[in-house]
């Protein structure tokens, strides 16, 4: 097997060890909080929230994220090494999430930082399953750095 013909093979592989290992960290770190905010979303009606993944390179993310989340907003250091933060905004809907992305590209932006993604979930109901809703987010994380889709904010609804 030539070297392009490997390549190509590597970038069609969405979840090699790293990402399986990195779908496993997120699994872990998110599956309790979404199991809380289920048991709210069936308690009280209406209770759409969003949840993201946000990456970049060469960046302390974290104070970043900090500065522009609201205190309900939920934070999860996911995998330091790789630079990745799981954010979940409680009673939010897409168009919200979408504005957080937008403040948090133009913040790295400014600072001239590459190599940044970002993709939001939006749940409108509990219906779907909770690890469904984490592996649609890894697969869909996943999937914008493989087709090295950085600076674009990738977004779905699942209602």
């Amino acid at each position: 097997m030539g070297i392009e013909e490997r390549r190509k093979r590597k970038k069609n592989l969405r979840f090699d060890e790293k990402g399986i290992k990195l779908a496993l960290a997120i699994l872990d770190k998110l599956e309790k909080p979404l199991e809380l905010l289920y048991y709210l979303m069936k308690r009280e009606r209406d209770r759409t929230f969003v949840i993201m993944l946000l990456s970049a390179d060469e960046m302390e993310l974290e104070n970043l994220i900090k500065a522009e989340k609201r205190d309900s907003d939920l934070l999860f250091e996911i995998d330091k090494e790789n630079n990745l933060y799981a954010l979940i905004c409680q009673e939010t809907k897409i168009d919200g999430g979408y504005r957080f992305a937008e403040r948090f590209h133009r913040a790295l932006e400014h600072k001239k930082i590459k190599n940044s993604y970002s993709v939001e979930i939006e749940v409108g109901s509990p219906r779907h399953e909770i690890k469904e809703v984490i592996f649609k987010l890894i697969e869909t994380y996943m999937k914008a750095v493989n087709d090295e889709r950085e600076g674009e904010i990738i977004y779905h609804s699942l209602q």
